[in-house]
């Protein structure tokens, strides 16, 4: 039994109704992790906010989902790793990187094997990466500015995977395929 209710957009504080509303109408329904920590409506606005800044990142897409789903791996969400499956899936991504991924393993594209080992190294060190790390880092091909969106991305995505498995918000239906 969880002790966190799955808020609809009327049941919900006031402070978090029009986040759970533009949630719904670009996805179509309402996750059951937005659901859940709408009871925070500031934990719920400033996730939506930092994962619309991250997802405005110089990182391409792929590389994006890379620190999301390294992220997501690592702190056990069953919920992330489904949603960002999805999300490779629709980008195209190389099944061979969604199951590398998913199983926390070496990426067989060395550019993204990069983002994945940095987004580890950051985890890892709390940030105090060291200089052959950074440098192996911008050698893939990134720049510092890279280094630190993945950092943004790092701090977004830990924010969602710490709640989705404090409220125990299931994996949606929608999503299934992907869990």
């Amino acid at each position: 039994m969880t002790m966190f209710t799955d808020h609809t957009p009327e049941s919900a504080p006031p402070a978090a109704r029009r986040s759970m509303t533009r949630v719904a109408g670009e996805l179509g329904y309402v996750p059951a992790a937005v659901a859940r920590i709408a009871a925070s409506p500031e934990l719920l606005d400033g996730f939506l906010r930092l994962s619309g800044i991250f997802e405005g990142t110089s990182l391409d897409p792929l590389a994006r989902e890379v620190v999301v789903m390294t992220v997501a791996t690592r702190n056990g969400c069953r919920i992330c790793v489904a949603m960002h499956t999805a999300r490779l899936t629709a980008l195209g991504a190389d099944p061979a990187v969604i199951t590398a991924l998913r199983a926390a393993a070496p990426l067989g594209e060395e550019r993204l094997e990069a983002v994945r080992v940095f987004t580890l190294r950051v985890l890892d060190t709390a940030g105090d990466v060291g200089d052959d790390a950074l440098r192996g880092f911008l050698r893939a091909g990134y720049s510092s500015q890279n280094a630190l969106e993945v950092v943004l991305g790092i701090g977004t995505y830990t924010m969602s995977t710490l709640a989705n498995r404090m409220t125990g918000a299931p994996v949606d239906e929608q999503l299934s395929a992907f869990a």
